[in-house]
């Protein structure tokens, strides 16, 4: 609505907290209680007129009746004054919805807050002068915040959606720079965006965060625009054998130590994460996987233990493998 500012809630500012329907501001309501006043002496004035013609058309009903047979009947419309009474019908029906639209004004005169909020900014001050499209304030919602996280498209198989799966999977989110030691809050994972960063190329998935701001759950509270880190929760993977990732060298090959000698193995790597590589296939549980940089990297080659001892030969000279 159009007007000056009259009157500001002592939560309008900066970082004050405000519920649903509270009053945010007050814009001057003399000119639209004006109008409504007008408008509502105008559905009475149309009520009043129905009224007169209803008691016109009771009075032409009772003549009507003494002129049993001497009336067509495409005439009783027009003796019952059933035209007339249309009329002022269409003309009551018309000041209402004039009184309801007044009312309307009326009401918008106080800005009240569309839901649970956090106010981020002020754009107005008593006396400002305001117009339909201004921009009077910036809220944000309470309830919960939407983390973005990127993650590498290969993932995404092991990521469930709360929107697609009914359960989505959990979250866990840290900030290292600012929060104390331990500290975390929970999240879920609720749907995927369906475009890719343009920077990144990643995939980008949307989290949920109940309560960001910790008014009843502790935990720190969220600040918009922070970065975070997030660990998600993937699907479970089932018959897999996890190894760090430093063990696994050129186009997935692993070295495993065979009978004494030295084994590459090419695996099946269904997937990795910052610190692991999950194998299905190539790599079983039990089998020794050499830890250490070898000087020459070929199948059959002799391999010990670190601190095993060496195997002497008949002329007493050690043979040391790598």
């Amino acid at each position: 609505m159009s007007g000056q500012v009259i009157e500001l809630s002592p939560n309008f500012v900066p970082g004050g907290m405000v519920q649903e329907g509270d009053l945010l501001l007050q814009i001057d309501p003399a000119d639209f209680t004006s109008v409504l006043s007008e408008r509502q002496s105008a559905l009475e004035q149309a009520e009043a007129s129905l009224e007169i013609e209803r008691g016109r058309q009771a009075l032409a009903r009772k003549e009507l009746d003494l002129l049993v047979d001497t009336i067509e009947e495409a005439n009783r419309s027009l003796v019952l004054r059933e035209p007339q009474i249309k009329s002022i019908l269409a003309q009551v029906d018309a000041a209402r919805a004039l009184v309801a639209r007044a009312q309307l004004d009326v009401d918008r005169t106080k800005i009240r807050a569309p839901f649970d909020a956090q106010i981020l900014r002020r754009s107005v001050n008593v006396g400002s002068q305001v117009a339909p499209g201004d921009d009077l304030a910036q809220l944000v919602g309470i309830d919960e915040y939407w983390v973005i996280a990127t993650l590498p498209v290969r993932s995404l198989n092991w990521v469930q959606f709360s929107e697609a799966d009914g359960q989505g999977s959990t979250a866990t989110l840290h900030n290292p720079d600012t929060w104390l030691p331990g500290a975390k809050r929970d999240a879920t994972v609720t749907r995927m965006i369906g475009a890719l960063d343009q920077r990144t190329r990643l995939a980008r998935v949307v989290m949920t965060v109940e309560d960001p701001l910790a008014r009843n759950s502790d935990g720190p509270p969220l600040i918009l625009d922070t970065l975070l880190e997030a660990h998600i929760n993937g699907r479970p993977i089932e018959d897999v054998v996890r190894l760090d990732r430093d063990y696994v060298h050129e186009r997935d090959t692993v070295w495993v130590m065979t009978d004494g000698t030295l084994e590459i193995r090419e695996t099946d790597i269904v997937f990795r994460d910052a610190d692991y590589a999950y194998i299905r296939d190539g790599l079983e549980s039990g089998d020794e996987v050499v830890t250490t940089t070898l000087a020459t990297v070929a199948n059959g080659i002799s391999l010990r233990k670190i601190n095993e001892p060496a195997p002497q030969s008949e002329s007493s000279n050690t043979e040391a493998a790598n």
